[in-house]
């Protein structure tokens, strides 16, 4: 099997060498060079053709985020951004996903063998996620605002996503109008980095959309984000939906875990929701989809050609967990769509002097 060539970008040599270290140590990777700058990296990059990149924020020179914005015009390529848990490094770190990042991987914030080790795993993860990873089209331009629909207080959208998640969701929400019902979203990121996504987010869609926050409504024309680092469950309180938040063990290694929102969103909500399970490595959101399906709700996963980690969609779909396969620019349609269509029956129900259920 041919072994992933990695080139590692950063202005600190303690952490080329941590690079380096970590994939060597990989039968599955090598570490082909390492640059302390984006020129130097350039030329790197002409002479070795690496297949994966990682690349740091703050640098001399030219920072990563421009060295970036010209690297996925002139030659594409799956890179990972390295940055330190900081305010300024959250927000670029969001930045250079919208560029065309696969993923990112925070730098270590402690220096003890466990928490190294940790690290080290994570690093390799994402490598050979990103070796795998398919080059999203990315495009800043937002097409029009869909249609609204008459807003149920019980009506609630659900959605799960992971590497090429941030993209994904931008695209989703950006489209959707103000009267959507209200939005609960796991995607699996650090602590320290949902809050700048959730921002940044807020100030491009119509929808409002926030780090969620403990015992927080989910309201109409508003979308909640799990914190990183923590799972989030929707429960039923006082005629609406409110979010719980909890600091219990990871399930499939994720926390915030899909598979915790979704199972709760299927308990408590039912045929009343819609959910949708976007791109990402692994199977986390494939078995709450399927217990969302069972109870009634609709339920979708993106399309294998629109993903650029076709990994939990398509556990989903192997489970029979989506009732449909959607591409990414069609999904916020489908989910609206599958109101007016509740809608449209319950008005039918009505009409044939059924009493509908309302949990």
């Amino acid at each position: 099997m041919k072994a992933i060539r990695v080139l590692a970008v950063d202005d600190s040599a303690l952490m080329r060498n941590m690079l380096s270290a970590v994939v060597n140590q990989q039968p599955d990777m090598e570490m082909v060079g390492t640059a302390p700058d984006a020129f130097i990296a350039r030329e790197l990059i002409k002479q070795l053709n690496p297949d994966v990149l990682t690349l740091d924020i703050d640098m001399p020179r030219m920072d990563g985020l421009e060295f970036l914005s010209r690297l996925m015009r002139l030659r594409p390529m799956p890179v990972i951004m390295v940055s330190s848990l900081t305010t300024r490094g959250s927000k670029a770190t969001m930045t250079a996903l919208e560029h065309g990042a696969v993923d990112f991987l925070p730098k270590p914030e402690h220096r003890g063998a466990e928490n190294i080790d940790s690290w080290s795993q994570l690093v390799v993860d994402k490598i050979r996620i990103a070796a795998r990873a398919k080059l999203a089209q990315h495009s800043a331009d937002a097409r029009p605002i869909l249609a609204g629909i008459p807003v149920r207080q019980q009506s609630i959208i659900a959605i799960g996503s992971s590497t090429g998640g941030t993209e994904a969701l931008r695209r989703v929400l950006m489209t959707l109008p103000v009267s959507t019902p209200g939005i609960v979203i796991a995607q699996h990121m650090p602590a320290g980095f949902t809050h700048s996504f959730a921002q940044r987010l807020d100030s491009l869609c119509q929808i409002a959309v926030r780090e969620a926050q403990d015992g927080e409504p989910v309201l109409p024309g508003t979308a909640l984000i799990a914190p990183g680092d923590r799972h989030m469950e929707v429960i039923c309180q006082d005629n609406g939906y409110r979010v719980r938040l909890s600091d219990a063990q990871p399930v499939n290694r994720h926390r915030p875990s899909v598979d915790v929102l979704f199972d709760s969103v299927a308990r408590q909500a039912s045929k009343h929701a819609s959910a949708a399970l976007l791109t990402g490595m692994g199977a986390d959101g494939a078995r709450g989809l399927l217990h969302l399906r069972q109870t009634g709700a609709f339920t979708l996963a993106q399309s294998e050609a629109t993903c650029v980690v076709f990994g939990m969609p398509r556990e989903a779909i192997a489970l029979g967990a989506a009732k449909k396969v959607v591409d990414l620019d069609d999904i916020s349609q489908c989910l609206l769509d599958s109101f007016h269509k509740h809608n449209l029956s319950k008005t039918d129900s009505r009409r044939s002097g059924d009493t509908p259920h309302v949990g």
